[in-house]
């Protein structure tokens, strides 16, 4: 995985004053568990020189569970792996047509505390939707981002040493239909919408290439 990955990466556009720039790498289609597999490698492996990584990529249909979550979360088995993760957070849906982008960051590089990292991520989601007309904003006590009632972004990380790995999955153009069969990330009936019911025209990969340039920016007034 990590060489496929290294086939197609690049540095994300700095300022003059970014101290630690960011590398890019677009996987693609991938498996959930060899792209999770791929995280902890690096990040068990990663040195004081190591760059910091965003990885931008769609997943094949998954459930995923997180550290803490419980499974009777998912309602009911329609035919879709369930996959217990060790991210934070409880149970949510990845398919084609949703951009997934992995952070893979030295907090203490940074600067950065979880809750500042989910901040950044939550906004970075928010400036894009208000780039395009769209007004989304936080629910209280839920992570993720939001178009009145209905999540249209949602996030989980894993912290270990002060790297962190995990991130953002933002609806683009997706079947939503598996999301009926789970509570989203644990709650009774929460609506999920996506970016093209918004009125957005983004493909995916418009999408993930805007949300990766939000992400920077934020991470880059955090140095």
């Amino acid at each position: 995985m990590a060489g496929e990955a290294g086939l197609d990466a690049e540095l994300l556009p700095a300022s003059s004053g970014e101290r630690w720039p960011l590398l890019i790498r677009h996987l693609g289609r991938t498996d959930y568990q060899q792209t999770w597999r791929a995280m902890i490698d690096f990040t068990a492996l990663r040195t004081e020189e190591t760059a910091d990584e965003l990885w931008s990529c769609e997943h094949a249909p998954v459930f995923t569970l997180g550290q803490a979550g419980k499974p009777e979360h998912l309602l009911a088995d329609i035919g879709i792996p369930l996959v217990k993760s060790d991210r934070g957070g409880q149970i949510t849906y990845h398919g084609p047509g949703q951009v997934v982008i992995y952070l893979l960051l030295d907090l203490a590089r940074r600067s950065l505390k979880v809750r500042e990292l989910v901040t950044a991520i939550e906004q970075a989601v928010i400036d894009l939707l208000a780039e395009q007309g769209v007004t989304a904003g936080r629910h209280g006590g839920a992570p993720g981002v939001y178009v009145g009632p209905a999540k249209v972004a949602a996030l989980g990380l894993r912290v270990r040493k002060s790297a962190c790995y995990h991130g953002v999955s933002l609806n683009v153009d997706m079947d939503l239909s598996p999301f009926a069969a789970i509570n989203p990330c644990g709650y009774a009936g929460m609506p999920v919408t996506q970016t093209r019911d918004l009125g957005i025209s983004l493909t995916p990969s418009q999408a993930a290439a805007a949300l990766l340039r939000r992400l920077g920016a934020q991470l880059e007034r955090k140095q």
